[in-house]
């Protein structure tokens, strides 16, 4: 399995390491598809480990990340920044400028952030920045520093992904209409939003969120994560590669009402997981249940990324 080369960087107790030997997957991704939502950890001798992180992973490379592309037959990543690397961003730029030109990045940056540092950052492959408020993950950012952030990213194109839990977005939700209304910026919710999947896809919690997706039209998701969300788990019915069933309506609901607006990711390698850890193979057999046509495919996993992150390379 992983391990940590850092001897400053002991995986924290209890989390699991990503799997290394996924299955193939049954479901053939269209050409040119996108991994839209990953990560690089380190490895912590080469990249150290933000000193204020609440999580200490096991190491996952960029050459790891690149191998697993090839083998669940995508085309491009994007790799989002870690909480565990904090604003450190060179772990997640080192993978984006080792793609050659097949990866685009997201990072996360303090209010202290020069323009070189940004400029420098867009000339890597870096298209967005992210904002994390889950919070057993990550300590408080004043929402007026981080608008101060998004206001000046916004003149490099860059969008922002936010990152949190389904409960909080009544909380939220002023600062986002901000983002989206005000600074014109598109807005990534990470996950949907992370729904409570046992309160059923109709509830007023996730009709919440369709609203907001619906009144923004700058607003996107990924459909992605549904080991994190489902209570079924990965179990296959009658033999099929069909597992997470519970989430299937929540993420095929909003493919089928914002088809334009949806990305997908296996979020590799799985930080933070204690029940299972997910087959990756497997992840990618849960995408044709959720995007059920061949052009809902190509948008969710083609089209859609191109655009955010590619866009000269749109025709």
């Amino acid at each position: 399995m992983p391990t940590d080369p850092g001897a400053n960087f002991v995986k924290t107790p209890g989390w699991l390491d990503w799997t290394t030997g996924p299955s193939k997957p049954a479901f053939k991704v269209p050409p040119g598809s996108v991994d839209a939502h990953c990560h690089v950890f380190g490895p912590g001798a080469q990249f150290p480990y933000a000193p204020e992180r609440k999580y200490t992973p096991c190491d996952a490379s960029k050459a790891q990340l690149f191998a697993l592309r090839d083998h669940l037959g995508f085309a491009r990543n994007v790799i989002v920044q870690a909480t565990c690397h904090g604003a450190d961003n060179r772990a997640m730029v080192d993978a984006c400028a080792g793609s050659r030109g097949k990866a685009r990045g997201v990072a996360s940056v303090k209010r202290s952030v020069t323009d070189k540092e940004l400029q420098d950052m867009h000339g890597a492959g870096v298209r967005g920045v992210r904002f994390n408020f889950v919070k057993r993950l990550v300590d408080f950012t004043p929402k007026d520093e981080l608008l101060e952030i998004a206001a000046r990213i916004a003149p490099l194109g860059w969008h922002v992904v936010v990152y949190f839990e389904a409960v909080d977005l009544p909380e939220l939700r002023s600062f986002f209409t901000a983002v989206c209304d005000d600074l014109g910026t598109t807005v990534v919710v990470d996950h949907m939003g992370r729904p409570d999947v046992a309160n059923g896809v109709d509830s007023a919690e996730f009709e919440l969120f369709v609203s907001f997706m619906r009144k923004h039209a700058n607003v996107w998701s990924k459909v992605s994560c549904p080991e994190r969300l489902s209570i079924t788990g990965p179990k296959a019915l009658n033999g099929e590669r069909a597992a997470y069933r519970d989430v299937v309506p929540f993420a095929r609901r909003i493919v089928q009402t914002f088809p334009d607006r949806v990305l997908w990711g296996t979020d590799w390698p799985h930080p933070n997981l204690k029940d299972h850890m997910p087959d990756d193979g497997l992840l990618v057999d849960f995408i044709p249940h959720i995007a059920t046509t061949p052009e809902f495919q190509r948008k969710l996993l083609v089209d859609n990324p191109m655009r955010l992150y590619w866009p000269e390379l749109q025709p």
